[in-house]
């Protein structure tokens, strides 16, 4: 308990946060991540390993780590979860058949020891497309309902235009800021 406490004023002078942002391939991991910071998002090109942009935002320092989502890199996912305030899983809102595969890896992360208590924001991506499930529907199919060991929401998006975007990200800074950085 003395540690957690000195854990909570560390970060209380520091008001950073480490953001990891996981997924499947594909999902739009890193569209998100260039989304949000202003960069152009026509150009990408799958991650191979992982990319760091850290921003401010809401008189936060957020230091997002987007690790790739292909299958052969996914046993590296572990490599990056010391730390970490808040978990952003990203999913394909369009691609139906791998959301078996999807439900599996992050139920499988939410098992992670390093990870409790870390928030959990699901952005269904590519809301903007003609045939994607809703955010209700993906809910459902990864059984979030089931969650009990971490705060969480779901947030319908698209990383291409930047729908609702922002609400996701204050909602989880606020979650994690209400959570580490109480006043005493």
């Amino acid at each position: 308990m003395v540690l957690l406490t000195i854990l909570k004023k560390l970060k209380q002078k520091e008001k950073e946060m480490r953001l990891l942002m996981l997924g499947l391939d594909n999902a739009g991991k890193t569209t998100i991540l260039k989304k949000f910071n202003g960069e152009d998002v026509h150009t990408i090109s799958p991650t191979l390993g992982f990319n760091i942009k850290t921003l401010e935002h809401q008189n936060y320092q957020l230091n997002i780590w987007d690790v790739g989502g292909q299958k052969s890199l996914r046993s590296y996912w572990r490599n990056y979860f010391e730390s970490t305030d808040g978990l952003v899983w990203v999913v394909d809102s369009i691609d139906r058949r791998r959301m078996e595969d999807c439900t599996k890896e992050l139920h499988s992360l939410l098992q992670e020891e390093r990870l409790a208590g870390a928030t959990l924001l699901v952005f269904a991506n590519k809301q903007d497309l003609p045939g994607s499930m809703t955010a209700d529907e993906i809910k459902e199919a990864l059984n979030l309902d089931s969650i009990e060991t971490h705060h969480w929401r779901i947030v319908g998006c698209s990383a291409m235009n930047g729908d609702n975007l922002l609400s996701g990200i204050d909602w989880l800074v606020e979650d994690i800021g209400a959570r580490i950085f109480t006043l005493e």
